[in-house]
């Protein structure tokens, strides 16, 4: 009887994991009917994210988004292929897309676009509001329909030929910067919302009082076989990877200002160029910036992986070298140098100068052979036209140059005026281009109005640039896509979440994307190894 029970209750056990398991399935895909009456709302919806004509990559996530909950209690959405086929998406305010049935959409669209449309049905208001707007209290089927579902104008969706890299690496941190206990370095694959951890500061934190900050990955080339992360305070070293093998170093020379701070990896060369930096944080109670970052000292370095050697690039005593990043052919090392201030305020605390801090962008030749560097030369001049440039990235192809520009320092994702910046290089011939020379591209539908747009980047292949910004509420920097083709460049979009109130649930910022052609393979445990 013992016996018999025990099968019983395990047969019922596993009928009830099927029953919820199918409930799941039959939930995950749900294909509502479209409302059969409705009222036109003669404008576009107001979706988050928002994905209104928007241009994609051909392999991206599905672009899941959900109406206002305060607003509305349902949601459905008919998409249309360019060539006629359709299918109806809706679960309460969300449209969630299965993946599958997504990437066949983008297959069959590629180089055209994908209709959608979609109509919300409106929260039941209390009769005071219906007759403050004089509508009236009809309480029949159709008149009840009428009021409470609308159709929204139609938007589309252009499918580029050109895909997006897989994966893409952030850092996960509390937005202030004041107070934090676990944080991650994640990887996230673009064409799924598949993510895992690169590295978390708890795994090998050995003093709690004093803390462990993990920050700056970095990848020779878009791949992971070459690759680097920062520990510091407990534990503190920089983690690289030299094909496939770990190792942790200590960078910090007799005659350098500090171990390597902001990376970028020579694209063929085992070199890393570094600034070495006496940063400080300031945190604002009235200033709508609210957290200040700035430099009291910074030199620019190059470490060789092979070697463990540090040689200097550039060490003016008097001014702040940061940010280099490679021209994707290694011939030249580009990097963000202050100018100097004006003479009255050169011995005051930076506490009250920093607003006078302005960095151009200058360049160095580079010699494979020697590793030796030519003399600088200004690219850009900023400060010229009372602004300051930081993280420049170089176009894979050579022939555009990103940046953030914003008024004053060296850290604009905390800056309300930062945009980003694309100029041709073509027309940089030795002479220091400006604002009014520099011919900028076009970056309105890129660029938020009155919001940070910091940390740009391209793809691998130059058709998708990307950036964090604070867009959204002002607090949290999320990642942003934008194609580019040719100069030209469009509107840019949220990166796709499986449930786009993630977007809104998840407290913690994504700090310096980055591209990666492929995950990284290294464990989290693999990794903690060499802090034993």
């Amino acid at each position: 009887m013992k016996s018999n029970y025990a099968l019983r209750i395990k047969n019922y056990a596993l009928l009830k994991f099927l029953a919820v398991a199918i409930l799941l399935l039959s939930s995950c895909v749900n294909h509502p009917d479209v409302p059969s009456s409705f009222k036109e709302a003669k404008c576009l919806p107001a979706i988050f994210p928002d994905y209104c004509d928007v241009t994609v990559p051909c392999n991206i996530a599905p672009l899941n988004f959900m109406l206002p909950a305060d607003q509305y209690e349902a949601c459905v959405a008919r998409i249309t292929t360019p060539d006629g086929q359709q299918q109806t998406y809706g679960s309460g305010v969300k449209v969630q897309i299965p993946e599958q049935e997504w990437h066949a959409m983008l297959d069959a669209s590629k180089g055209r676009s994908i209709k959608v449309e979609v109509w919300g049905k409106r929260k039941e208001e209390r009769g005071e509001r219906r007759e403050e707007r004089g509508e009236r209290r009809e309480e029949s089927g159709e008149g009840k329909e009428e009021r409470e579902w609308l159709k929204f104008t139609p938007f589309e969706i252009y499918v580029a030929k050109e895909p997006i890299d897989e994966y893409l690496s952030y850092r996960l941190i509390e937005p202030s910067y004041v107070a934090w206990t676990f944080m991650e370095i994640a990887q996230r694959n673009l064409t799924t919302f598949d993510e895992s951890q690169i590295f978390n500061n708890e795994i090998t934190m050995n003093d709690r009082a004093k803390g462990q900050c993990i920050n700056c990955h970095s990848y020779q080339n878009y791949k992971t076989d070459n690759m680097l992360f920062h520990v510091r305070l407990s534990n503190a070293g920089t983690v690289i990877v030299n094909d496939g093998k770990v190792s942790k170093v200590n960078m910090k020379r007799d005659y350098t200002i500090s171990g390597g701070v902001y990376p970028s990896w020579h694209p063929t060369a085992k070199l890393v160029a570094f600034s070495t930096n006496k940063t400080r944080q300031a945190f604002h109670t009235a200033n709508p910036n609210k957290i200040e970052v700035y430099d009291l000292a910074s030199d620019m370095i190059l470490y060789d992986v092979e070697t463990d050697s540090v040689s200097i690039v550039s060490n003016d005593s008097t001014l702040l070298e940061v940010y280099p990043t490679w021209s994707p052919d290694g011939k030249y090392l580009y990097y963000c140098k202050s100018v100097p201030l004006p003479e009255e305020m050169r011995d005051k605390d930076i506490r009250t100068t920093y607003p006078k801090i302005q960095y151009n962008l200058v360049r160095r030749s580079f010699d494979m052979k020697t590793h030796n560097f030519g003399e600088e030369e200004l690219v850009y001049d900023a400060a010229s036209s009372d602004k300051s440039v930081t993280l420049p990235r170089i176009s894979p192809d050579g022939r555009y140059l990103l940046f953030a520009l914003g008024q004053y320092g060296c850290f604009h994702s905390r800056h309300h005026d930062a945009d980003i910046v694309c100029i041709p290089m073509d027309k940089y011939s030795g002479t220091a281009l400006t604002a009014e020379t520099s011919s900028p591209l076009d970056l309105t539908l890129l660029n938020s109005d009155g919001y940070s747009d910091s940390y740009p980047s391209w793809s691998s292949n130059g058709h998708w640039i990307m950036l964090a910004s604070r867009r959204d509420d002002d607090n949290y920097s999320r990642v942003y896509f934008s194609y580019f083709n040719n100069g030209k460049v469009g509107k840019a979009f949220l990166m796709p979440q499986e449930d786009p109130e993630q977007h809104i649930s998840l407290l913690k910022s994504y700090n310096r994307p980055e591209f990666m052609v492929e995950p990284v393979s290294i464990s989290v445990e693999e990794f903690s190894r060499v802090f034993e």
